[in-house]
């Protein structure tokens, strides 16, 4: 069993933090089939992007993301 350092926990952390708060945002999406849409797409996403270790691609990721959920932000807004 190998043991995180600090930085992999850290950054562990902050990608699940990110996973966490983007599935909050579908929360306030009215209707539930666009709804479960939002939630897989971003469950997939996280999914498909788990293998990675480089602490630079993941940190890359981390910002798409970061913008990813703000326009997640404002198009549930622009939606309401």
């Amino acid at each position: 069993m190998s043991h995180m350092t600090l930085k992999q926990f850290m950054l562990r952390s902050e990608v699940l933090k990110l996973y966490r708060t983007m599935l909050r945002v579908t929360y306030q999406v009215d209707n539930p089939a666009q709804r479960k849409e939002l939630q897989q797409w971003i469950r997939k996403d996280f999914d498909n992007n788990k293998c990675h270790t480089d602490e630079v691609a993941i940190r890359m990721m981390l910002s798409k993301g970061k913008l990813a959920l703000n326009e997640l932000n404002q198009a549930v807004m622009l939606a309401k």
